[in-house]
């Protein structure tokens, strides 16, 4: 009867199988430290589908401070707080983690995510998310202006005020405003200026009374002055704000003699403010010097324009900048939504 394997002890086997065997462990390779662990944790890994990314579930913590903006358990200043916290959430996310996406992705690097997936497709992703946390915050804002109308809190539109409050703004307008305003002509002689990270700018198409020479113009917000602009107070109980973007666009006679505008648009830039250390570097201090001067010019990462520019100077804008296609975003309604805590406080 043949025994079994597992019943063979040494002296059983023969000594060619004996040095069969030591043959085969003399070729295989030793196996580190550092083999082990790595086979340990791919036996302990969970499948990709196990995961979440981590982006989309920071754009998902996002939104639930954004359901906070339509919580009627919140005083309306307090909701009106929340939407401009979720705001200003979501310029910090593209400033740091949708940049260090977009630098992954112009490196060529091609690493998978914990939930498998590369950069680009992270991005396209994100970009689907913030479309609709983008509308989402547009919709709240619009129906918190009509509760603040109920409350006397008015956002005035320019066309509805009357001869006293446009010559009150005039005056405003020259004394406060128009003295730290850099009009600024786009032809060959001026190139396009830097536009600095979280800038609200005017780009305006101007066409000359004369002669129909063509122009195009930008005006940039100073960051200094209040967004919001508020009128007088009247017989009337209330506040009464208008925008200070509103407010320069109906201004420009005075900003460009001799011309009129034949379009405009309003938008804003968010550059990459990500920061990449470096451990070894001989001087912290230098180093964080030379990155923050670094950062003030990073790329534009996000270029959000008012939907109703005209095609001409969406395009001009986003050339001038060096925006693809992918990172422009096309927004209905204000744009800047965090400067509502100007309101609240």
């Amino acid at each position: 009867m043949k025994p079994d394997a597992e019943s063979l002890t040494h002296d059983d086997v023969s000594p060619a199988d004996a040095g069969l065997k030591a043959t085969q462990d003399a070729k295989a390779p030793p196996v580190t430290k550092a083999a082990a662990a790595a086979a340990k944790a791919a036996q302990l890994a969970l499948p990709a589908g196990r995961y979440i990314n981590r982006e989309l579930s920071w754009l998902e913590f996002n939104g639930r401070v954004l359901e906070e903006a339509s919580n009627r358990n919140h005083p309306l200043l307090e909701q009106l707080r929340f939407l401009s916290i979720s705001a200003a959430n979501l310029d910090e996310f593209f400033m740091v983690r949708v940049a260090g996406l977009l630098g992954q992705v112009r490196s060529g690097m091609t690493t998978m995510s914990d939930d498998a997936q590369t950069p680009s497709e992270q991005l396209v992703q994100i970009r689907r998310r913030v479309g609709e946390l983008v509308e989402k915050q547009q919709m709240r804002w619009s129906a918190l202006r009509e509760d603040l109308a109920g409350e006397r809190i008015i956002i005035a539109e320019l066309e509805d005020l009357d001869a006293q409050d446009r010559e009150w703004l005039d005056d405003h307008f020259m004394q406060h405003i128009f003295p730290i305003l850099t009009p600024l002509a786009i032809d060959p002689a001026h190139p396009f200026p830097f536009i600095p990270n979280l800038g609200f700018s005017v780009a305006l198409d101007l066409v000359h009374t004369s002669d129909a020479r063509r122009l195009n113009a930008l005006v940039r917000l100073p960051q200094k002055v209040e967004r919001f602009v508020r009128l007088p107070d009247t017989d009337k109980p209330g506040v009464r704000l208008v925008l200070l973007e509103a407010l320069i666009a109906s201004e420009t006679a005075r900003l460009f003699p001799g011309y009129k505008v034949v379009g405009q648009g309003h938008f804003r830039v968010i550059r990459d403010s990500d920061l990449e250390l470096e451990e070894e570097a001989e001087d912290l201090v230098r180093f964080f010097e030379s990155a923050l001067k670094r950062r003030r010019r990073g790329r534009v990462i996000r270029l959000e324009i008012d939907a109703r520019a005209p095609e001409e100077i969406r395009s001009f804008v986003a050339a001038q900048l060096d925006v693809g296609e992918d990172n422009i975003y096309t927004q209905q309604g204000m744009l800047a939504l965090n400067d509502l805590s100007e309101i609240v406080s």
